[in-house]
């Protein structure tokens, strides 16, 4: 390897930290507006039976269990453009240009099902299904060639804060964006084509996020040769690429990457379960005030906004991310317990302010987290397929959609939840409602703590030797 490339690439630019994180907003800004309109939409607009609706969500879950990890594992080999363009540019521009379209496909159904919703429930389930599916497949080939990207262009922990702090502030936009945008196209939920129309402006605003992401995530030369290299070395070596499920076996082998995406799933189970109540909150919980989330859903956003430098100061003081990532956790939690009780717009907003000081620390902290267990992982295998532990994460963030769309399928078919617009729902229905938004996130955060508590083993020592590894081996 020439002395060039052995060296790492100065840090990057304040713009190129921003584009980077423009991919943030992609991923917040439709995760938002997915996990809070589409089951709704399907149960209560299209009356598609919970059962059911939980069942397409499942569905959807089990194929990521196949799609991510695969995914991962085929899109680290070399193409004819990774001279040109690296490893993993070409995958996001084709995924994530085809991607933004897929989010209209979710919700155009057949006008025949629509107005006929009880002698098609089959046909709507499986519309559902497939939509989801097809949105996933192409999510899935950008953004895990994205979140892969990370580790090796921002090196060091200074330029991690500061790409990820970025990415944050830009990302938490896309959540706002994401869960006010649709109040304002869809004011009245029972209208079935504004569902069409918000998803029309949300491909659209995609669209121009997308061009301003791609000089971002362009790799540059120094990591094109680094990444040549290694395939030079590996010919050289004779070296034969391991299989899927060898890899499969040896990413779990990684104690810290398990104990990493474990807690990652269950806080993903925690906020998905959560952000998709706050609209049955807002309609069967707040009777005799008006219907309206934009209040609720900006608490959360103003929360985490404010909190950025908080959790800045505070992974540099304590000089651990892990430490920091467990304490968020601890003030979510804080912010969930009030919604149990909380019976006005002004409870739920002050809770939900709490919620979004700790899902902002949270948020800000999980790409450096992975990044450091990436690069342990660097250092235990000696190589930077990195691709395929993004998809187990992916994996195991997308199976949160399936505990949140069977969690509300059961705990509605129990409590004799009523999926007509606007109706009074009983008593038991309600509490349904308090289950699903606050009661089980609480469990699958302290579950998460937990887990991560007892198996992460990463300190500032520990990460001190692995960089000066990394350094050691140019990886």
């Amino acid at each position: 390897m020439t002395e060039t490339s052995s060296k790492n690439p100065s840090e990057p630019s304040t713009n190129i930290m921003l584009s980077y994180g423009s991919g943030k907003f992609l991923v917040e800004f439709f995760s938002a507006a997915f996990s809070v309109l589409v089951f709704k939409y399907y149960e209560t607009n299209l009356q598609l039976d919970p059962l059911l609706a939980g069942l397409g969500i499942i569905i959807y879950s089990i194929y990521n269990a196949i799609n991510d990890p695969i995914v991962g594992y085929f899109t680290i080999r070399p193409t004819r453009f990774a001279k040109k363009f690296g490893r993993r540019f070409p995958w996001i521009v084709f995924g994530c240009f085809i991607w933004v379209f897929t989010i209209i496909l979710i919700f155009i159904v057949p006008s025949s099902f629509k107005t006929n919703p009880e002698n098609h429930q089959f046909g709507i389930f499986l519309w559902m299904a497939l939509s989801v599916c097809i949105h996933d497949t192409f999510f899935s080939i950008w953004e895990l060639n994205y979140q892969s990207l990370f580790p090796d262009k921002f090196r060091g922990n200074n330029i991690r804060s500061k790409a990820a702090g970025l990415a944050t502030i830009v990302g938490v936009l896309g959540i706002a964006l994401g869960n006010l945008l649709p109040t304002f196209i869809i004011p009245s939920y029972e209208d079935t084509s504004r569902y069409v129309l918000n998803a029309i402006v949300f491909a659209a605003i995609a669209l121009v996020i997308f061009f301003l992401m791609l000089p971002g995530v362009r790799e540059d030369p120094v990591m094109i040769e680094r990444y040549l290299q290694s395939l030079e070395d590996m010919k050289s070596n004779e070296e034969k690429e391991a299989s899927f499920f060898t890899q499969l076996k040896g990413a779990f082998k990684q104690k810290n990457f398990v104990a990493f995406i474990l807690f990652y799933f269950l806080y993903q189970a925690c906020t998905m379960s959560l952000s998709a109540s706050v609209d049955y909150i807002a309609d069967y919980l707040l009777p005799g005030e008006k219907s309206d989330t934009t209040i609720i859903f900006a608490g959360m956003l103003v929360g985490a906004l404010i909190s950025v430098p908080f959790w800045g100061f505070i992974a540099k003081k304590i000089q651990s991310n892990q430490k920091a990532l467990i304490l968020s956790a601890f003030v979510l939690i804080a912010g969930l317990v009030p919604m149990i009780f909380a019976k006005t717009y002004v409870a739920y907003t002050i809770a939900i302010t709490i919620f979004g000081m700790g899902f902002g620390g949270y948020w800000f902290l999980i790409t450096p987290c992975m990044a450091d267990v990436i690069d342990e992982v660097v250092v235990n295998t000696g190589k930077r397929n990195d691709g395929i532990y993004m998809g187990f994460r992916a994996f195991f963030g997308r199976l949160s959609y399936a505990v949140q769309a069977s969690s509300f399928a059961i705990v509605h078919t129990l409590t004799n939840f009523d999926n007509r617009p606007n109706v009074d729902q009983s008593t038991p229905a309600q509490w349904g409602i308090r289950i699903h938004s606050a009661i089980l996130p609480i469990i699958f955060m302290l579950l998460g703590v937990l887990i991560f508590w007892k198996m992460n083993t990463l300190n500032p020592e520990k990460m001190k030797v692995i960089h000066q590894k990394l350094d050691e081996m140019d990886l």
